[in-house]
């Protein structure tokens, strides 16, 4: 552990315990709410992101979906995205855009761009908008690329637009990479950068997107932009601005002044943290706990209070949240608290060696007997709350609350 920063290269303050201390590693489900620089944290239980009010609006942000990757670290990655795109469309509002942060594909094939499109398309969302990683500008310097994600970007794809009086800005750092490995953004895009943002007010919230990190996370591997801190300092006199990458396939988060620095988790495999291994790359998990090593990213925005809530959520878990499940084992239902989304189909088994039944206490649904292996599903069509018990043991209860 004693290995994560060698050389400050951003002359930031920040010893490694101060990094540790503002460093959060995947998996948690914590959201954070960025307002004034100050960072605050909650927990998140059972995929509850709250309620939207029209006055907010939410992004996802996904990354390092490696379609055409099947080694052992995970020899379905279609099948997690797949996930990850069911955790999406499961969402109480569907985001306004998906952010999608490189590494689409594994080796730049054709037809691993299709598959990716295919299961994209699917996702409920309002747009989907892409900046390359390494993996996909192998073979030809971003040309396939630029051709199928590029339409009205300039140079190798940097944009930027507006939502809801947010700046969001996508950058590359993946072309002409330096020795060592450090991410690269050239004069070029930051000529582009800096004249993008200087009409703006120092009010309006910045949101940017790169693959690889903008700071220096581990140099040795290559986990950092060689000219970040450039691009960073247009950036120093807006009062809110949160920087997304992907690249490491695990979470660390960071705050430095009025910026806060957010790396995703993969949809595809899990690399190991800085330093704690002779390399970065694909790092073999057992495979029941794969899910929990993925995930995406999920971004509220509050219109007028310019904070930004970072909701990290893993794709544990066997079933999706549009179709869960309740185990009845040893007398009782597990999970015991459930949200779900209004129109969800919830379904209990009983893995006990006794029947149980499943049962209303606003008689909204009542299971027959159900024996040893026995299902029983109800789809929940209004919101409300739920509560049910075993009618053969009563002090077996749980509640579903629908959205």
């Amino acid at each position: 552990m004693g290995r994560y920063i060698k050389h400050n290269h951003e002359n930031d303050g920040i010893d490694r315990r101060g990094f540790l201390n503002c460093m959060a590693w995947a998996g948690t489900g914590v959201v954070y709410a960025l307002s004034g620089g100050v960072l605050r944290g909650q927990s998140l239980h059972n995929g509850d992101h709250g309620s939207m009010d029209k006055d907010t609006f939410s992004f996802v942000q996904i990354s390092d979906s490696h379609i055409g990757f099947n080694k052992e670290a995970n020899q379905d990655v279609i099948a997690t995205l797949q996930v990850a795109v069911a955790r999406i469309n499961a969402l109480p509002t569907p985001p306004a855009f998906v952010f999608h942060t490189g590494d689409l594909s594994h080796l730049s094939k054709p037809e691993e761009f299709d598959t990716l499109d295919k299961v994209l398309q699917t996702a409920k969302a309002g747009r989907v908008f892409y900046v390359p990683g390494e993996h996909d500008v192998l073979t030809d310097n971003g040309k396939q690329y630029l051709e199928r994600y590029g339409k009205g970007t300039k140079g190798s794809g940097w944009f930027s637009f507006d939502q809801k009086g947010v700046h969001f800005i996508g950058l590359v750092n993946v072309l002409d990479l330096k020795a060592g490995g450090l991410g690269s953004l050239g004069q070029e895009q930051l000529e582009w950068l800096e004249d993008d943002v200087k009409s703006l007010s120092a009010s309006t919230p910045i949101v940017v997107f790169a693959h690889m990190p903008l700071w220096t996370i581990y140099p040795d591997w290559g986990w950092g932009t060689d000219d970040g801190a450039q691009a960073l300092g247009y950036l120093k006199r807006f009062g809110s601005v949160t920087v997304l990458n992907g690249h490491i396939h695990q979470t660390i988060q960071k705050v430095e002044g009025n910026i806060t620095f957010h790396t995703a988790c993969s949809t595809a495999f899990p690399q190991p943290q800085p330093g704690l291994a002779p390399s970065p790359g694909p790092m073999k998990v057992p495979a029941e706990q794969l899910r929990s090593y993925l995930g995406l990213t999920n971004v509220h925005y509050i219109e007028g209070k310019h904070s930004l809530a970072i909701v990290d959520s893993t794709l544990e878990g066997g079933g999706t949240p549009a179709d869960p499940e309740v185990k009845i084992d040893n007398f009782t239902f597990t999970p015991g608290l459930m949200t779900v989304q209004s129109g969800a189909e919830v379904t209990w088994i009983n893995h006990d060696d006794v029947p149980h039944t499943v049962v209303s206490t606003t008689k909204a649904f009542a299971s027959p007997l159900l024996d040893t292996g026995g299902k029983f599903s109800h789809t929940f069509a209004k919101a409300g709350e739920f509560p049910y018990f075993c009618s053969l043991h009563p002090r077996m209860t749980g509640k579903v609350t629908v959205r």
